[in-house]
């Protein structure tokens, strides 16, 4: 039993002479100004105590029955305060009314109605009787109630979740405010109901039952907050009433009245009075609650008490916003819980916001601002938010309080990933850097480079420039977009600084500069025209609303007017810098082409079309060409009317540069001739260009499939080909194939092309099978890719989705292009990065370079993965990826993991298959390595258990839907360890039998009744002698089979024991031939099956449906831990034979032996189906006031305390 400390017997508020509510003036450590309410000392005359509190008046004998003592306006009677706030049928105003009204003839009854109210909204299904009420402390009051507390569930009111307890919560704090407000005249200052309530709220504040200490803080701050508002306006009042005095005193003799001082002197006092009444309330409140409160071991109380105190501060600055409270939120801006910082942050958020504050402030942003500036990278993103929002007001305020580091520090966030985070430091960098205006900006035009949008624009192209960060413009423009969106659509000026030449003694953009500011250009077209946030940012597409349809389409017409005539002027001046080009090219695609015709502007348009192909002329860089095709795809466009120029342009086009590529092509490939670099040049420039044109537009019509393959053919026969004209010619057939493949599946084609299609595909695999082998690293990569995409596009994934008539163009590697495909992946991407590149100079490019590659090797891997996913390539491929997994973790971890969840979805024991495959090449090539009698210690062999513990993990923690799995990998475990005899003769471990500690890793995973299975299959293959030895040799068996005997009927049984009990039974039985040798299968029967040797033992096998199994806590005791009594008891129980083969299985411990191994539990958290269910707790208080809310280790290891966890198999 935890009963809450004793109260105060008597209640008395400590007296101030001044009215600040407070004398602490610095900001110091909490713990040496805490203090609490002291006993009976300076209370105010004639008070009574709580203690008396029940001999004002008797209760009359009246229950709990009418404990209201009002009639509800719904008709019902008797209710409890407690169900009509929670009904929230009633008007707060009225149910407050009635309860004044029952308090003035009674105001026992009333009072106790409202101290049941507040118990019971904390959830306790006990209540105050009116014989307690009359005869108890108000401490005995409050353990009673924590006596008969019911915290069978765990939760209370505001705690509870659903839309009826949340709107309690607000009906509740408003309940109090209302009572306040209407009380704030008379009842207030009686002397009895509120010593009673904050008497009680203070005692109920500091219980050790969270429930209660929630529900007293809440409504203690709330009546705070009230008493605060009501504490304002007596200041008011009394600000009032003395001006009132000074102006008729300051009256003359004849004028003056002596009533009327007499009066106003009168009323200021009583004033006083009731403001002294209230500040020995509020007093109480603060020192009695929120001194200790704030501090409290729930987070939620915390946050309670920071929130309240920014109110106050808020609302009455005179009084609280010193630093005497202000010292609270700062040190509570240090709070662990993000929430209770949140809470921080919003509390001064109220006052920075406020200018007239400022002055009060300074001490407080002097000491707090660098802790300000950090929480902007908290780890909480809502905190961080609230923290730039902050910094911004603190900026709004004065410029010089932050200074250039803490700006930097918040500068670079407009690239954050989180896009609250980002728009909260664009508004931050907007108002620093563009907000503000000297006075010889006044006069400036609005637009143009001469205009004040034309300077904010270079601002944020230098602003651009310094942050280094030159491929997230998006991201800068999607960050500043809220607050300078209007500045960010003034194409009008950026054209203008692109095009116009600067004036007399202005400074001209560089080239650096003006890239930038394209670049900037042309994503905040993007954001206009797409309205939504840059990739990396948000969950996906929005609906917008009709405001903002109505703005992107205003928007987009407004850039097809402005740039359908100024894009050809800009690809004009800047057609020979390629990255300008490349952004300028990709702003068609967001024109509304229709305009070109309404607008009649198709003298543009054809001025255009004379700069893309000047450009395509002009260029060969693969971005380039490939933005042109693309702008060519985006004009044409058959809805348009300027589709038929616009395809004609292309057409003359591509009629050239196949007929160009064709001539050269025939001249390049004259036998006798050796083609010189020229000719090279021009071969690889227009095969680039053709290539980037296929990859958006259909070429088929010109019949580019026999010139490339002529091309690549000529190259393996000859090895002297230039692999940039091999890598183009790959790529551009690939396309070629895909074209016709897209025509064929329309179904427009004969079954001619089908053929023909088939031929060509097949053809250009074996071709790129071929190149494979080529001395070129670049060549083999993209035969490689390309091969993958083919395989995986012409897969039996072809004929899905209603395609049956595509059957025939199904190609399926053969066994030695999938040996080749895998020993590619081998060979290029299972290497260090050392490999690449050893060179020291250029540090950083160095890096990047490394980075790239990675990058590429990913891909590789990726591309293979998937033939494996999608059953293209025999599952078994992938043991070589799978034994890779620890060496290359920090590379291609999450590749070969996800790899392995898939193949396990597909086939669950051909993948445990794979896995057993893979574990047992790595052994092979370990004792190829290191010979027959390596050391079990050394760093191999541990490498290789622990690669098999990772797959255990891998299996997740259901045990009945990898059941076949498991037993299977086993079985291949348990066949491949004695496959090999001893190398030393008869009498000596198989070669293999090592590889039983390996598999033991999976002894865990395997349901106790198939234990015994596998325990039995196990010794088919051993022999009388083998159960004898005890060398160290003989080890990897005897702890096997000690993990296959775990939590079995003969946990404590010796090896030899067991073994001999077994051979004994099977010398008895006459009818059975019992053999003394080897104890392995004849070779006519089917060892090796998949499913026979499961079947073996029917009475150990598990039913499918499978009763209810019995639940066990997962939690267990540490044996060092143990009693020595419970220690022998502990061991009793493993030992007694707990579960026969006719019984219900139990769920297994699913704890993890060593602590060691807990970090790595992540690892089978993708396929975990259990589901871990906390059970209803007997006694959640807690032990101390202020002890953490978590689990404590040394709770679970005390059996006193009841916690356990519930494990449902689904």
């Amino acid at each position: 039993m935890i009963a809450a400390q004793e109260l105060h017997t008597e209640f008395q508020f400590p007296q101030e002479t001044d009215t600040q509510l407070s004398s602490d003036t610095d900001l110091e450590d909490p713990d040496v100004k805490n203090a609490k309410l002291g006993k009976g000392k300076g209370g105010r005359k004639g008070k009574k105590a709580p203690g008396e509190k029940g001999k004002g008046g008797g209760a009359k004998g009246t229950g709990l029955g009418g404990v209201n003592g009002h009639h509800q306006e719904n008709g019902m009677e008797s209710m409890t305060l407690f169900e009509v706030v929670k009904m929230g049928k009633s008007a707060t105003q009225s149910i407050v009314d009635d309860w004044i009204e029952s308090y003035k003839s009674d105001r026992d009854i009333a009072l106790l109605d409202l101290i049941n109210f507040f118990i019971q909204c904390s959830g306790c299904k006990g209540a105050v009787s009116a014989e307690m009420f009359r005869h108890m402390q108000n401490s005995e009051i409050i353990r009673k109630m924590t006596e008969e507390f019911d915290e069978d569930s765990g939760d209370y009111p505001l705690t509870m979740a659903g839309p009826l307890w949340k709107k309690f919560k607000s009906s509740f704090c408003e309940f109090i405010g209302v009572l306040v407000r209407q009380c704030q005249y008379s009842i207030i200052y009686d002397e009895y109901m509120m010593d009673t309530v904050i008497s009680l709220l203070t005692g109920l504040s500091d219980s050790q039952v969270r429930a209660f200490r929630h529900t007293s803080t809440l409504a203690a701050m709330k009546l705070m907050t009230a008493l605060v508002n009501v504490a304002l306006n007596l200041s008011i009042n009394m600000d009032n009433t003395q001006r009132q005095y000074e102006a008729e005193r300051n009256k003359v003799m004849a004028k003056r009245a002596n009533d009327r001082l007499e009066l106003l002197l009168q009323k200021r006092k009583e004033l006083q009075e009731n403001q002294d009444e209230i500040e020995n309330m509020m007093n109480a409140i603060f020192k009695g609650v929120f001194v200790h409160r704030y501090r409290d071991a729930i987070a939620e109380v915390r946050a309670i008490c920071i929130e309240e105190i920014g109110v106050w501060m808020k609302m009455y600055s005179d009084a609280f916003l010193n630093d005497s409270y202000l010292k609270y939120v700062g040190w509570t801006m240090h709070d662990k819980q993000g929430e209770v910082r949140l809470r921080c942050l919003t509390a001064l958020q109220g006052l920075y916001y406020n200018r007239e504050l400022n002055t009060r402030l300074e001490l407080f942003t002097s000491r707090f601002k660098d802790r300000i500036v950090s929480m902007a990278l908290d780890k909480e993103y809502d905190v961080a938010v609230q923290a730039i929002k902050l910094l911004t007001l603190v900026l709004h305020s004065s410029d010089e309080v932050l200074t250039a580091e803490d700006c930097e520090s918040v500068y670079h966030l407009v690239y954050s990933a989180h896009r609250p985070v980002a728009v909260a430091a664009g508004e931050f960098l907007y108002k620093k850097l563009f907000s503000h205006r000297g006075p010889e900006e006044e006069g400036m035009p609005r637009r143009g480079r001469q205009s004040l949008n034309g300077n904010l624009i270079k601002t944020t192209v230098f602003f651009f420039l310094e942050s280094e960060l030159h491929e997230h413009g998006a991201y800068l423009v999607d960050s500043l977009w809220e607050c300078a969106g209007e500045l960010l659509k003034d194409w009008e000026s950026m054209i203008s600084l692109l095009l116009d030449e600067p004036m007399p003694g202005e400074e001209a953009l560089t080239d650096h500069q003006e890239t930038a500011l394209i670049e900037i250009m042309l994503c905040a077209i993007r954001q206009a025209c797409e309205c939504h946030p840059p990739v990396g940012r948000g969950t996906g597409k929005r609906v917008l609303t009709a405001k903002e349809k109505k703005t992107q389409l205003d928007d987009r017409t407004r850039i097809t007017e402005i740039f359908a005539v100024a894009l050809p002027l800009l690809l004009a001046k800047y057609s020979v810098d390629a990255e300008k080009v490349t952004n300028l090219l990709q702003l068609p695609q967001f024109f509304d082409l229709e305009i070109y015709t309404t607008g009649r502007l198709e003298k543009h348009l054809e001025s255009l079309l004379r700069q893309i192909r000047e450009v395509v002329e002009k260029h060969t860089e693969t971005d380039v060409l490939e933005a042109c095709s693309m702008t060519y795809h985006a004009l044409c466009n058959e809805e348009f009317t300027i589709f038929n120029r616009v395809d004609i342009a292309r057409s003359q086009l591509l009629d050239e540069l196949v007929d160009k590529f064709n001539r050269l092509l025939e001249d390049f490939l004259l036998e006798g001739e050796e083609p010189d670099e020229d000719d090279a040049y021009q071969v690889l420039s227009t095969l680039k260009r053709i290539t980037a044109f296929h990859n958006a537009h259909d070429l088929s019509k010109w019949d580019l499939f026999t010139s490339n393959y002529k091309l690549l053919n000529t190259g393996l026969q000859n090895g002297d080909m230039p692999e940039q004209i091999v890598i183009h010619a790959m790529q551009c057939t690939h396309y070629i194939i895909l074209w016709h493949l897209a025509k064929v599946s329309e179904g427009s084609s004969t079954k001619g092309n089908m053929v023909t299609l088939r031929k060509q595909m097949r053809a250009f695999c074996l071709m790129c099978q071929r190149y494979l082998t080529s001395v070129n690293t670049t060549v083999k990569e993209q035969a490689f890719t390309i091969l993958c995409d083919a395989l995986m596009i012409f897969s039996h994934q072809i004929v899905s989705s209603g395609r049956e008539q595509l059957e025939a163009l199904i190609y399926t590697p053969d066994s030695p292009l999938q040996a080749e495909l895998l020993n590619f992946i081998l060979d290029h991407v299972f290497i260090d990065q050392d490999d690449d590149n050893n060179s020291t100079d250029g540090q950083q490019d160095d890096e990047a370079s490394k980075i790239e590659a990675l990058h590429k090797r990913r891909n590789l891997l990726a591309a293979y993965c998937k033939l494996i996913i999608y059953n293209v390539v025999e599952m078994n491929t992938g043991a070589d990826i799978f034994k890779q997994y620890m060496r290359y973790y920090n590379d291609y971890g999450d590749i070969i993991k996800e790899t392995m969840s898939k193949t396990r979805q597909i086939d669950k024991i051909q993948c445990a298959k794979t896995l057993i495959l893979s574990l047992q090449q790595l052994f092979n090539e370990m004792l190829s390595d290191l010979g027959c009698n390596f050391d079990r210690s050394s760093s191999s062999f541990c490498g290789i258990k622990e690669l098999a513990r990772r797959f255990s993990l891998t299996f997740g923690l259901d045990q009945l839907k990898t059941r076949e799995a498991i037993a299977m990998l086993h079985k291949d475990g348990i066949e491949f360890a004695f496959k090999e005899p001893s190398p030393q003769g008869e009498g000596n471990p198989p070669l293999n039998l090592v590889f039983l500690d390996i598999l033991s890793e999976f002894s865990s995973k395997l349901l106790r009744q198939d234990k015994k299975t596998v325990h039995l299959y196990l010794e088919r293959f051993m022999t009388f002698q083998m159960a004898l030895q005890r060398e160290d040799c003989w080890l990897p068996l005897i702890s096997y089979r000690n993990s296959l005997q775990a939590g079995g009927d003969d946990d404590t049984m010796s090896v030899i024991s067991g073994y001999s009990s077994r051979s004994s039974s099977i010398r008895t039985k006459k009818a059975k031939p019992a053999s003394t040798g080897k104890r392995k299968l004849p070779e006519g029967e089917g060892c090796s099956t998949d499913a026979v040797w499961m079947n073996q033992e029917q009475n150990v096998q598990t039913p499918v449906m499978m009763p209810s199994p019995h639940l066990t806590s997962t939690v267990l005791r540490d044996p060092k831990k143990m009693r020595p009594d419970e220690k022998q008891q502990h061991q009793h129980r493993r030992g007694s034979g707990l579960m026969e083969d006719d019984e219900e299985p139990i769920v297994e411990d699913v704890m993890m032996s060593s602590e060691d191994r807990l970090e790595d539990l992540n690892e089978g958290m993708d396929f975990d189906t259990m589901d871990i269910d906390l059970p209803p707790s007997k006694n959640r208080r807690e032990r101390s006031e202020l002890k953490p809310d978590y689990f404590d280790p040394s709770s679970i290891m005390d059996d006193s305390v009841g916690i356990g966890l519930l494990l449902r198999v689904q």
